[in-house]
């Protein structure tokens, strides 16, 4: 019979737990387990970092758990939260093709690898053609078609972009898979490799499909292959990876009477009669390409014109790009100039400079003209062949200084939105981009509808830092990532923001050395190193913040960053030094005189530390003076409305409770905790408060 407080499941959640650090709830999880361990052994022990170490950790509390019924039940509850199995059943395959033919050749290989009896190898494809060639329509009409073979889901990544650099990071990706699959966003593990084994543990048992689109290298993929014996994964790719063990499975032009049969399926057996004169020309330009065929179905009696050095796609782009009404086509090549992920009518609008009503009718006119690909958000996206016509049609039409005016708009729209958001989500934070002082919060009305509008704009506002950074913008570069922090602390997505946060790093130091910019760059680089474990780079990426605001004559930022080093070690369980660093902190904000840079700030940052003055008190088993200094944070922050900091009080205010052996004290104050939490739409620090709720029982 399995023992859950084993030593091999002791030391599994310590895995798990020491893995699942890149929300606020993760973190806290991990440090209650390190006041257990600090409890347990009587002393000060460092969080283990390998299995090693993880597995000593674990005799010890398993031995300590046969002496104390009291703290083996303690251990229990607080390993209860994790030993669910995550259940989900996603069906994240986008719909396929209305009008489908031929193909019969690829669906065929297709089903083969499907149904090859397990050997060891995993089962995989690469499905590959020239872009147009209809590659992504054959595995999703045959996905569909053939979805009673993966009972347990369907999971789907797009995976494009114009270069590797600028493509979704694998883990990024794990971590979409993993949530969709049904893991809580607090226990997502924080880097690749933990998020590589949880999907493989989660897809072990499983029937899945699994399809990544727009692949561009064998490396970006090979993270994301499973071995699983029910687990069929279909990488969809201009052409196949020379690093990739894999079926592949090539997608050519159509035959011209598959094609005739595809028009005839758009627009009637009377449409493709009466071009009877032209359909030769059209058929011969296309060159059996679907997407050009497409394209070309509502214009059937107009004879192509033919340039021999472009491809089937590029001739129907250009084609349908000289149909369009003058401003459509000039938004066209404009919103082409950059490769946003995701193009909306406000991001439109500042593009061609126009209304955003305008820009919204402009897009769907896009959009039926093949141009563009609806997201599925009310949103829209290039095909990369078809944003190269753009934008070579931008610098041969709009010039460099009409392509420049429009990447300027862009970038001060994006600026001013972030800018915005970033005030509605944390109001009481100290800033130093020049536009904080010139807008007002808004458009969004509360803090939770804040940081969900940067979570959506989130890759947007990364190729946002891209673009200024490319068009020698560092002022909106580190503006812009200064105006990313509240989305960094409450929603994480640190590994998608780390791109444009070293980025701004760059940008401070080759403009800003030795400056409070250059110290809140290294700051915010620091806090996703940190929550993405990269513990060494993130140590030095702090310390190079408070030199850069010590140099700055900066007290508040040189604060902020000995304190940033503080959490560090509070997630090393190194209480003392942590407690050092927040003393130190303390000592430079108390050196803070009036009318000098941040003062305003002082008495809401000396409660932030009281609070984190506290944790450190109680991983040391200081439990009065933890509470002494809670008690004084939590008045401060109830008396400011900060309900976001009085919830993160109250649950640290429970645990010290709970670690002091008053489960009864710890109980209602859980309950005060979550009713804040969900008001301010915090859910993901929710399991946390579940968990101590079954340790009060």
């Amino acid at each position: 019979m399995f023992d859950p407080l084993s030593v091999t499941a002791v030391t599994a959640f310590l895995t798990a737990a020491g893995t699942s650090m890149a929300s606020e709830a993760g973190k806290l999880a991990w440090e209650s387990v390190g006041g257990v361990v600090r409890r347990v052994a009587g002393r000060e022990t460092p969080a283990p970092t390998g299995e090693a170490e993880r597995r000593a950790v674990a005799e010890v509390l398993v031995r300590a758990a046969g002496r104390d019924t009291a703290l083996a039940a303690g251990l229990a509850a607080l390993m209860s939260r994790r030993v669910g199995p995550a259940t989900a059943v996603p069906s994240l395959l986008p719909a396929g093709a209305r009008h489908f033919t031929d193909r019969d050749g690829a669906l065929k290989a297709l089903t083969e690898e499907a149904a090859r009896k397990a050997d060891g190898r995993p089962r995989i494809a690469v499905v590959h053609g020239e872009p147009g060639i209809g590659t992504s329509a054959v595995v999703l009409h045959w996905g569909h078609r053939e979805a009673h073979r993966h009972p347990d889901g369907q999971l789907y990544y797009d995976l494009r972009g114009p270069s590797l650099t600028t493509s979704p990071d694998p883990t990024a990706v794990l971590g979409h898979f993993l949530c969709r699959l049904g893991v809580p966003a607090d226990e997502v593990p924080s880097g690749l490799a933990g998020r590589q084994d949880r999907y493989r543990e989660l897809l072990a048992e499983r029937r899945m499909l699994v399809v990544l689109d727009h692949a561009q290298s064998a490396a970006q993929v090979a993270p994301l292959i499973s071995g699983a014996p029910g687990v069929f994964t279909v990488v969809i790719a201009r052409r196949p990876f020379s690093g990739l063990d894999a079926v592949r499975i090539p997608v050519g032009p159509l035959a011209d009477k598959d094609a005739v049969r595809l028009l005839t399926d758009l627009v009637g057996k009377h449409a493709v009669k009466a071009a009877r004169a032209t359909l030769p020309a059209v058929l011969e330009h296309c060159a059996g390409s679907p997407y050009a065929l497409r394209a070309a179905a509502p214009h059937l009696g107009t004879a192509p014109v033919a340039r021999p050095e472009w491809s089937p796609v590029t001739a129907a782009v250009d084609a349908a790009y000289r149909r369009l009404a003058p401003d459509a086509a000039r938004l066209h090549r404009l919103a082409g100039l950059r490769p946003w992920p995701a193009l909306g009518p406000e991001l439109a609008a500042a593009l061609a400079g126009i209304e955003t009503e305008e820009a919204a009718r402009l897009l769907e006119e896009l959009a039926e003209a093949q141009l563009l690909e609806p997201d599925g958000t009310g949103r829209y996206r290039y095909r990369e062949s078809v944003r190269a016509h753009a934008e070579a049609a931008a610098q041969a039409e709009e010039g460099l200084g009409g392509c420049a005016a429009a990447v300027r708009r862009a970038l001060a729209r994006q600026l001013g939105f972030a800018v915005q958001a970033d005030l509605t989500a944390l109001r009481q934070r100290w800033h130093l981009g020049p536009r904080y002082a010139e807008l007002t919060p808004g458009p969004a009305e509360t803090a939770g509808e804040a940081v969900a509008a940067l979570a959506q704009e989130l890759g947007n506002l990364v190729e946002t830092v891209r673009t200024a950074e490319e068009f020698d913008d560092p002022e909106t570069v580190w503006q812009c990532v200064e105006a990313l922090w509240a989305l960094q602390l409450k929603a994480g997505h640190n590994e998608v923001l780390l791109p444009a946060l070293r980025i701004g790093v760059r940008a401070a130091e080759a403009h800003h050395p030795g400056s409070r910019i250059a110290g809140r760059m290294h700051t915010q680089l620091a806090f996703a190193l940190m929550d993405l474990q990269l513990d060494t780079e993130a140590e030095a990426e702090l310390r190079a913040a408070a030199e850069a605001d010590r140099q700055a004559g900066h007290r508040r930022g040189q604060a902020t960053a000995v304190e940033s080093l503080g959490l560090l070690r509070l997630r090393q369980w190194r209480y003392t030094e942590a407690l050092e660093c927040f003393e130190q902190a303390v000592a430079l904000l108390r050196e803070i005189t009036p009318g000098e840079d941040g003062d305003q700030d002082v008495p809401r940052a000396l409660a932030l530390l009281e609070r984190h003055q506290a944790r450190a008190h109680r991983g040391l088993g200081h439990f009065a003076e933890a509470q002494t200094q809670l008690a004084t944070a939590l008045e401060y922050f109830e008396k400011n409305h900060e309900n976001y900091n009085a919830a993160r009080t109250l649950t640290d205010l429970a645990e010290t409770h709970l670690l002091a052996g008053s489960p009864a004290a710890a109980r209602p104050l859980i309950d005060q905790a979550a009713t804040l939490l969900r008001a301010e739409q915090a859910t993901g620090h929710l399991a946390h408060l579940e968990s101590l709720l079954a340790r009060c029982a």
